[in-house]
Order: structure tokens, then C-alpha cells, then sequence
């Protein structure tokens, strides 16, 4: 039997719970633009009133911030397996940590 260590497999959820925080304001400004945009083409949403500004002025924003933060999380994760895990880890790793960065943003909704 191999003598693993526990807390390998918790490390990489505690890492990404922490990195979902900041990973709401990327999730929000995707939400938004996606509420506004397309999803409301479609009907699925309602537009807002106020939202006069076109498309492209939030794609200006919105690309920077989620292609900054979305290094970030990939050098991290990438840093955080090759060091805890010699070979593949025991679990679907980036399934877990993609779900654990976006709890934060689903917590903050339902409380919201």
C-alpha cells in the first residue's frame, strides 16, 4: 500500500477555494455581458434598461480580467500538481479544481 499523505488531496481544494474570491469578479463580468448579450437575444434574459453602451466596451474590460485571471489559476494549479503528485493525482484534478474556484461565486449568489 502506498504511504500517501492526506493532506495532498485537500491542499489543491483549500488553494482553490481561496482562489475562487477573487474569481468572482471575473465569473460576474462574464455573467453580465452574457445576460446582456447573447442569453438576451435569445430571451432568456432581460436586458438592462441602462445598458446603452454596445458590447464592445465590456469586452474591452472583461477579456483582460479573465485572461489575467485565468493565468493566474492555470500557473498555480499547474505549480500546485507537479508538486504534490509524482504521477497522475488520484481524482480528476482539474474538474475539482475548476468546481472549487467557482463555489465562492455560487455561495455569493445564493446569499445574494
Amino acid at each position: 500500500m502506498k504511504n500517501t499523505q492526506p493532506w495532498k488531496s485537500f491542499a489543491p481544494v483549500a488553494v482553490n477555494l481561496l482562489l475562487g474570491i477573487p474569481a468572482i469578479v471575473p465569473c460576474f463580468l462574464v455573467w453580465y455581458v452574457l445576460s446582456n448579450g447573447p442569453l438576451a437575444e435569445l430571451g432568456w434574459t432581460s436586458r438592462d434598461p441602462n445598458e446603452d453602451d454596445g458590447i464592445l466596451l465590456w469586452l474591452v474590460i472583461v477579456v483582460p480580467v479573465v485572461l489575467l485571471f485565468g493565468g493566474l489559476w492555470g500557473l498555480v494549479n499547474i505549480w500546485l500538481r507537479r508538486r504534490l503528485f509524482d504521477g497522475p493525482p488520484p481524482y480528476p484534478y482539474w474538474l475539482l479544481c475548476a468546481t472549487a474556484s467557482l463555489v465562492p461565486f455560487f455561495v455569493g449568489i445564493s446569499i445574494g
